[in-house]
């Protein structure tokens, strides 16, 4: 009976991993890269001044003033944003596409600062534990760095990504920095920790994370600066029958590591 039993879990076992295992299409990757292309479309408007910088001063009157209270309170004011090209949602097959901005405010502390901050990738592991593991920097020049990354996450389940980032730093006008970075390589990891430590084949994975985009907007004012940060990620789709194993994670992971991102940084900084 326990042989019996044994063998019946380990094969159950053996059926959610094959259920999991999923391909990165490139029609995913085509979609996803569009929508990228008709979200930086709308940047560029914000980083030429011919649209708010920040998002929050985007927000009708009332809504923008109790937005400012939020974070002039300390709190993260996170929002889910949804590209439309021509009014029309932009489909993403095989694929979820992920998009949040936050914002936070930090007082008292000037663009410099947060630049430094943000630039000192060999402190990931000390400044964002447990969420990033390891950090190096791998070439720099200028105000653009490659950077590897290995991050943690865990919703339900938890999963270790070797990520490489290429990170640029675009001045935007007096008192503003723009932030764009880039996943030029995500591959998830199999036994961390381990002996048996190795990559999984790229882009055929579990698909937790394919692609992930992050552009952040300093403002530096008098009263302090306020740090904007705006993800779009790619994960997989929920496999029928799967949905309260991976749902949880694909859902909850790219919002909370925004908050996250936002709280740490001002945590750090004052």
């Amino acid at each position: 009976m326990k042989t019996c039993l044994m063998i019946c879990v380990a094969v159950g076992q053996l059926a959610v991993a094959d259920a999991l295992a999923a391909d990165l299409r490139a029609r995913t990757a085509a979609a996803f890269d569009r929508y990228v292309r008709v979200t930086e479309a709308r940047m560029a408007d914000e980083v030429g001044g011919r649209r708010p910088f920040l998002w929050v001063d985007s927000l009708a009157g009332p809504l923008r003033a109790d937005a400012y209270e939020r974070i002039r309170r300390g709190e993260i004011v996170v929002s889910r944003l949804e590209t439309r090209e021509g009014g029309r949602t932009i489909e993403v097959p095989d694929g979820l596409c992920h998009h949040w901005v936050g914002t936070v405010f930090v007082p008292r502390a000037g663009l410099a600062r947060v630049i430094a901050l943000m630039q000192s990738y060999q402190r990931y592991p000390d400044i964002y534990r447990p969420a990033v593991r390891r950090a190096k920097i791998l070439s720099q020049d200028d105000g653009r760095f490659t950077v590897y990354l290995q991050l943690f996450m865990k919703r339900v389940i938890s999963v270790v990504l070797n990520t490489e980032n290429d990170v640029r730093y675009v001045p935007a006008g007096i008192g503003r920095m723009n932030v764009r970075s880039y996943s030029t390589r995500i591959a998830e990891v199999a036994d961390p920790d381990t002996p048996q430590e190795q990559e999984k084949l790229v882009g055929h994975d579990e698909g937790f994370l394919w692609r992930f985009n992050n552009y952040c907007s300093l403002e530096e004012r008098v009263e302090g600066t306020y740090v904007q940060c705006e993800s779009i990620s790619l994960s997989r789709g929920i496999p029928t029958g799967l949905g309260w194993l991976i749902g949880p994670f694909v859902a909850s992971i790219p919002r909370e590591s925004l908050e996250s991102t936002l709280g740490t940084i001002r945590a750090a900084l004052r």
